[in-house]
């Protein structure tokens, strides 16, 4: 990411979208571009790059789906917020596998919008040097030592607990689908039940209500967020 003011880039074929999302951003100081078409966001992105890149999923010219796809295959990491009106939990899950960062669905709120960039910022640097210890309210996990602690007392966890509570942690702030937990710690060679079994044992030790999760979040229909480290 560059040092100067947040460069991003607006991919939307709505003007009232992109109005209202311009003079949001730019009252944060962030430096906004646009762009329409699909074709001309993939040529934008290419020529001119950008630090975050908010991308509606139903462009004119090139399915939004197909954007991202190409977008992911430049050199680049920039973030992807999918921003979408459908309700079809098929199409955030393919998104968010293809490499999108996060999504929000329409209508949305400037604040929500917000944070969820400021999440994308904060887990691309993770990504880029990832701290040895992570800390959100009362819970710490040790990624060296492999300690977690829960309002200051050691918890402990199985080795496919901690596996899957240490892939939440490196991926803090980013909603992961449950194929991709699946994936990662299971090889692909589970289902979501049992995934499910695992996150409401991690709930039990690290949340102060399992019923009320603050740290676990779900993404219903689409996988789990941890919510994002404290900043210092």
């Amino acid at each position: 990411m560059s040092a100067g003011p947040l460069r991003v880039l607006i991919v939307d074929d709505e003007p009232a979208i992109r109005r209202f999302l311009r003079v949001g951003l730019s009252a944060q100081g962030y430096v906004v571009s646009e762009a329409e078409e699909g074709g001309k966001a993939i040529d934008t992105a290419r020529r001119n790059g950008a630090d975050m890149i908010l991308l509606d999923l139903g462009l004119p010219d090139i399915d939004g789906i197909e954007v991202l796809k190409r977008i992911r295959e430049m050199p680049n990491a920039v973030p992807i917020i999918v921003l979408t009106s459908r309700d079809d939990e098929a199409v955030k899950v393919e998104a968010l596998d293809l490499g999108a960062d996060d999504y929000v669905t329409k209508p949305f709120g400037i604040d929500e919008l917000l944070a969820r960039i400021r999440a994308a910022q904060r887990h691309r640097l993770q990504q880029q040097g990832e701290p040895p210890v992570f800390r959100c309210g009362d819970l710490t996990v040790d990624l060296v030592r492999r300690v977690v602690t829960v309002r200051g007392v050691e918890e402990k966890f199985s080795a496919r607990e901690y596996d899957v509570l240490r892939l939440l942690v490196a991926h803090a702030g980013k909603v992961l689908t449950h194929r991709f937990i699946l994936h990662h710690v299971w090889g692909g060679e589970s289902d979501v039940q049992y995934l499910r079994i695992y996150i409401r044992a991690l709930r039990q030790k690290i949340e102060p209500d399992p019923a009320q999760p603050r740290y676990i979040l779900t993404e219903t229909g689409v996988g789990y967020r941890l919510r994002a480290a404290d900043r210092d």
